[in-house]
């Protein structure tokens, strides 16, 4: 799993016992290089922290270089859960002015350290992402009349440039396009992605094979959990943070949802029988919609015969028929399924105004 927290054997070079000295704890500072030391215990539990600035007042206040560490160790530090967002803990160092942040499991282990350098410079992701790009888009004419949907302008450049390059920008740089209807103009246009510094590959649908039956025609298999999207939606979600919510999860397949609310235009009359039991006045009911954005282990792919035509829903319960892990991903980033002129305008129209 791709993590913004350092790695291991980097951070753990940076933890020392509460019994050490302040000429130990220099030494530390000197040879590491992290700016900070751990201190734990021997259950591995964070005791506190020691920077070169509270060496320095313990100093002012006449201890020696072989006086133990007891009372500079600064005990009240800020430490943060794994499995806090990187957005977050970028906020709370921005906001406290600090460019380390331990992090702690629910008994005080230390389990990782967050660096202002890691957590400002995404990792590159090794993992594929497949974008399903061969729709014909009738609901979109007549814009889609001579031109495939996912190419449509929004903002100066296709639906799809804006997606490749918001997965870009969180390190993913290996593409496969599904493409099926006006497909030849697609590959015209991105070629092998060079010129997005990107590698793009495609998967060409001799027929419609639904929003998962192109999966099939992937070959070789990717050997890493994978992510897949239709390539009709502008959304704001963290690709990143959603493969990694899957590998968390240990899940075979995993769908961003999103909460759909439908406010009912009449008052609800509540009955048993012919007696009236209650009422409800315009009730707000919701619901989770998929966003058409996922997340895939590379065995999901092992029910799915090539060329044969599978939706994302079938997809889904097969998997779960076979008592594999399906699970969803909330998400409430700023979302948008370009399926009809309204959606077109309104996508313009948000890019514009300086979100997607």
């Amino acid at each position: 799993m791709i993590t913004n927290i350092l790695r291991e054997e980097l951070w753990h070079k940076a933890t020392l016992p509460t019994d050490v000295t302040i000429e130990q704890v220099i030494h530390n500072l000197n040879q590491v290089a992290l700016k900070i030391v751990l201190i734990i215990n021997e259950a591995g539990e964070l005791q506190g922290t020691i920077s070169d600035g509270d060496i320095r007042r313990g100093l002012l206040k006449g201890l020696g270089l072989g006086s133990p560490i007891i009372s500079i160790i600064h005990r009240n530090a800020l430490v943060v859960p794994p499995e806090m967002k990187r957005e977050m803990v970028l906020q709370l160092m921005t906001a406290n002015k600090i460019h380390q942040i331990p992090v702690v499991n629910e008994h005080r282990r230390l389990v990782g350290l967050h660096l202002w350098d890691e957590i400002t410079t995404l990792p590159k992701r090794s993992n594929l992402m497949v974008i399903m790009a061969g729709g014909i888009g009738k609901r979109l004419l007549p814009h889609t009349e001579n031109c495939p949907k996912p190419l449509l302008l929004v903002a100066g450049k296709p639906m799809l440039e804006h997606i490749i390059e918001r997965a870009k920008s969180e390190g993913f740089n290996h593409f496969v396009l599904a493409i099926h209807h006006f497909g030849h103009m697609i590959e015209d246009y991105f070629g092998n992605g060079e010129h997005l510094g990107v590698q793009i590959d495609y998967l060409r649908e001799q027929s419609p094979l639904g929003t998962a039956g192109a999966l099939g025609l992937l070959s070789p298999r990717p050997a890493l959990p994978f992510l897949v999207t239709n390539g009709d939606v502008m959304t704001d979600i963290h690709y990143g943070e959603l493969l990694d919510f899957h590998i968390r999860n240990g899940a075979a397949a995993t769908m961003a949802v999103r909460v759909h609310e439908w406010h009912h235009p009449f008052g609800v009359v509540q009955t048993q029988g012919i007696e009236i039991v209650g009422f409800e006045e315009k009730p707000v009911l919701r619901s989770h919609i998929n966003a058409g954005v996922y997340a895939f282990n590379p065995d999901a792919l092992e029910i799915l015969d090539e060329n044969t035509h599978c939706d994302m829903p079938v997809l889904f319960s097969h998997l779960q028929n076979m008592a594999k892990r399906t699970v969803a991903y909330p998400m409430h980033e700023p979302w948008l399924d370009v399926g009809r002129p309204d959606d077109l305008i309104e996508a313009r129209l948000r890019t514009v105004k300086g979100t997607s």
